[in-house]
């Protein structure tokens, strides 16, 4: 028996604000999470495969555009023909969505109840999958916790939309232990809702595939489902497949060797040809990063949207295939800063307490919370997207103080820094 387990498709994701960047594919990264659908369903045709699990966000919360819902409808009768049975469950984001109320799915899928945990027999497969919908938004309830007993004789799966003990940058939504799942006894557990693959036991295999599709330049890397084989009632086997039609990366290039700024370019290229030979063909969304203690660093600072239009140049020499959603610098001038730090004045004063902050869990937890209320009075455009002020988010947090670090240090030693 084969399965395949997706999670957090987000079909059409409205992707605000991408009309912003210069030469954006606006329209082929759009019409991605639809594209990866297919690659999904034909996945499942391919390998043949008995049961596709869905784990939650099929949509992408309040998105009014039935016709989202009909694309969905659609992709799963191909399955029906091929007598593909699915199992899905609507998570936070499909419990927002004006389409989840009224869409009426093929006969061959099936969506587990929002009122209570079910289980859903396929007596022809041998497997029992057990789990519950959302019916809200903001679920807090452990409802792992009231799931039912694994059935005999069969292949028991669990599906369930959650957190699990909790992850940065997720809200902290159907939370439970991994102790909780264990104490199931089920053979497999079909996780959503946290958009990076992850597995957290083999035995019993319970697993995160992520998301279908990276949806903006923090989804990174290889994006698709898990490939399931069962033989004589245990896994036998679990392999990703990448399905993303665009594949997002953050591409960081070390400008340390740089004996002067005309190596920025070819340090940069050499790089960006990597990345898009391991996107195997997919157009490749990049975020440049340079980096690094360089001399490059004055005349990187000095006409840095010289050296902006030059990096996005080198999209245009590899081909349609690459688009350069922005450059980033984070340069230094070569100075070390373990040097900086034993610095008996205000350099070395700043240093010493930025770096100490960045690794004091206590005081960060203290600014997020001091930044919380100011979070609402943001205007809409700050919240949302990409380019969000995300003040609820450590990873946020360290990443700001980076930057403040490298910009300070770099005007107060005269040297500046760029954008």
């Amino acid at each position: 028996m084969k399965f395949v387990h997706a999670a957090d498709l987000h079909i059409d994701s409205p992707l605000r604000g991408l009309g912003r960047y210069p030469g954006a594919p606006v329209e082929q990264i759009r019409g991605a999470t639809r594209r990866a659908l297919e690659n999904l369903v034909s996945l499942c045709l391919t390998e043949e495969v008995d049961l596709l699990l869905l784990a939650g966000d099929i949509y992408d919360g309040d998105w009014k555009d039935y016709s989202t819902g009909l694309f969905f409808a659609s992709q799963l009768s191909r399955l029906r023909a091929a007598r593909v049975e699915v199992v899905l469950l609507y998570g936070n984001h499909d419990a927002e969505s004006h389409i989840t109320r009224h869409l009426e799915l093929p006969e061959n899928a099936r969506r587990l109840d929002p009122r209570s945990p079910e289980s859903v027999v396929f007596e022809k497969l041998g497997v029992a999958v057990h789990g519950q919908s959302f019916a809200t938004k903001a679920v807090t309830d452990d409802l792992a916790a009231g799931y039912p007993d694994a059935l005999a004789s069969l292949f028991n799966i669990g599906m369930l939309h959650t957190c699990l003990g909790g992850r940065e940058g997720h809200d902290n939504y159907a939370p439970c232990s991994l102790t909780t799942l264990v104490g199931k006894r089920y053979d497999y557990w079909a996780l959503g809702h946290v958009h990076t693959r992850e597995v957290l036991s083999e035995d019993p295999y319970i697993a995160f595939p992520g998301n279908l599709q990276g949806r903006h330049a923090r989804e990174t890397g290889e994006k698709g489902a898990l490939l399931v084989t069962v033989d004589d009632g245990r896994v036998a086997a679990v392999e990703h497949r990448a399905l993303d039609v665009v594949r997002w990366c953050a591409c960081e290039v070390d400008l340390a060797p740089a004996a002067s700024a005309d190596d920025i370019v070819d340090l940069t290229r050499e790089q960006l040809e990597q990345r898009l030979a391991e996107a195997d063909g997919r157009t490749l969304a990049a975020r440049v990063v340079l980096c690094g203690a360089t001399p490059a660093h004055a005349a990187l600072r000095a006409d840095f949207e010289r050296w902006t239009g030059q990096i996005r140049a080198i999209a245009n020499d590899l081909g349609g295939g690459l688009w350069i959603e922005r450059v980033l610098s984070r340069t230094l001038a070569p100075l070390e800063v373990g040097a900086l730090e034993e610095r008996d004045d205000a350099i070395g004063q700043l240093t010493r307490s930025l770096r100490a902050l960045r690794d004091d869990e206590a005081g960060l937890t203290g600014l997020l919370r001091e930044f919380a209320s100011l979070k609402n009075k943001l205007p809409a455009e700050a919240r949302e997207g990409d380019d969000a002020i995300r003040l609820d988010d450590p990873a946020f947090l360290r990443e700001a103080l980076d930057d403040v670090e490298h910009t300070l240090i770099s005007r107060l030693l005269g040297a500046g820094d760029a954008p």
